[in-house]
């Protein structure tokens, strides 16, 4: 089948992309690493199992799924002074080249047999130190390199990318864990990224950020992923608005809570029912189905209160987790999680929604930054959290525990929600 057929099978207002070649070039390489960090979610944690010392698999997951986010973050708030100026394809390229180099020294280590965890979670840490800035030039570069009424149909073409990851992903690697290391399959992450850099490179000079021109001053900017101004004024305008401060603390922590479940779930697998990376895949891969067509369907909620809405969800993810508590078959938990990505998937397009519509429109950005920042460190944290309490508790509680603590976070979040509307609703004394 020849390009332009295959271009003919698309829907009609993704067909005008494939006329830029840049846009061509670089769709693929973005789908390869999207599709490698997918499999990542398995082969990372399930690497750390394998090489972590006797007693000590708990703590090493949670070390080495914080590894491969907190870093990230940590890197979008303390090089914004250097980074924010360069060139949208040089931030992408730097940081394809970095998880390239690093995330491949994993198997070469391990089959040299000197893959410690120390020396293993150092590389994944150092991997994903410009993640985030990689992934704000990603996006700043499709703004270069389309024009303006082509953008929202690009954004959502790689939008799509990622969420079909989350579920191919996972899938993927639990079949291919069943055949070689996932050491290889961490490799196969690192080339997929070391492709990437290759294309960003053949891009034309301007959309690669060669000479640094855009037509305008002379310089190519690109959005930050943190802008420390922005996210400082933001906070500012939070203290003057309960509202989207209750918002963004019920955001953050279900984030955090969402942590030591991410940290559990493998070692559940292995420890409580004594299977292989194929059922841990699967697993993320129900959960990445279900988030996706529950954010299809966030649409149709906003016909009911956001609100409310907003707190069932944070509810029903941890009602979906205590199951795993209760020693139910995997078949029951297999089904629970699915319908908790499916209840979880609409979270995020609805707490924007909230923002965006108790925000100035003025200070949106500004607000929106500073949410940003906040946020950036709440599912790291939980994750490193999950190590400890896994040690202590055991996998199957800290799940039951995540969701038990989900569904108080809730419970809390509607009370003070209802108490703040009396409050409003009550006349001041005379």
């Amino acid at each position: 089948m020849t390009p332009v057929q295959t271009t003919r099978l698309l829907p009609r207002t993704y067909r005008p992309l494939f006329a830029h070649a840049d846009f061509r070039r670089l769709l693929p390489a973005l789908a390869a690493s999207d599709l490698g960090d997918g499999m990542s979610v398995v082969a990372v944690a399930w690497l750390a199992i394998e090489i972590a010392p006797p007693g000590r698999s708990g703590l090493l997951l949670g070390a080495a799924l914080a590894a491969y986010a907190l870093p990230g973050a940590a890197g979008a708030l303390l090089f914004g002074r250097w980074l924010r100026r360069l060139p949208a394809g040089r931030l992408l390229a730097a940081d394809s080249r970095i998880r390239a180099v690093l995330l491949g020294c994993v198997p070469l280590a391990w089959a040299a047999g000197v893959l410690h965890p120390v020396l293993y979670v150092a590389l994944l840490a150092g991997s994903s130190v410009l993640h985030a800035w990689g992934n704000a030039g990603r996006y700043s570069l499709l703004a270069q390199i389309l024009p303006p009424d082509q953008r929202l149909a690009a954004n959502a073409l790689v939008s799509s990318s990622v969420s079909a990851s989350i579920v191919v992903g996972p899938a993927l690697a639990g079949f291919l864990a069943a055949v070689i290391s996932p050491a290889w399959l961490i490799g196969l992450d690192a080339l997929s990224f070391a492709v990437l850099a290759a294309q960003v490179g053949r891009l034309r000079g301007t959309a690669a950020g060669q000479d640094g021109r855009d037509g305008r001053d002379g310089k190519e900017a690109t959005a930050a992923p943190v802008d420390a101004d922005r996210s400082a004024a933001g906070l500012r305008l939070l203290r003057k608005q309960p509202e989207l401060l209750g918002v963004l603390a019920l955001t953050w922590f279900f984030n955090f809570l969402y942590g030591p479940a991410e940290v559990a779930l493998p070692l559940h697998v292995t420890d409580d029912l004594h299977a292989g990376a194929g059922l841990l895949g699967l697993y993320w891969t129900l959960f990445g189905a279900g988030a996706v067509l529950g954010g299809l369907a966030a649409g149709a909620l906003r016909r009911f209160p956001l609100w409310p809405v907003t707190l069932g969800i944070v509810a029903g993810w941890g009602l979906a987790l205590v199951p795993f508590g209760l020693g139910a078959p995997a078949a029951v938990t297999l089904a629970c999680f699915t319908l908790g990505g499916l209840i979880y998937g609409p979270f995020t397009a609805l707490s924007y929604t909230l923002f965006q519509e108790r925000t100035p429109a003025a200070s949106l950005t500004t607000v929106l930054a500073a949410r940003s920042a906040a946020l950036l460190t709440a599912g790291p944290v939980g994750t490193a959290l999950g190590g400890p309490l896994i040690a202590l508790l055991g996998p199957r509680q800290v799940l039951a525990a995540s969701g038990i603590a989900t569904v108080a976070l809730a419970v809390i979040g509607a009370a003070v929600r209802v108490r703040g509307l009396r409050r409003v609703r009550t006349p001041a004394p005379l």
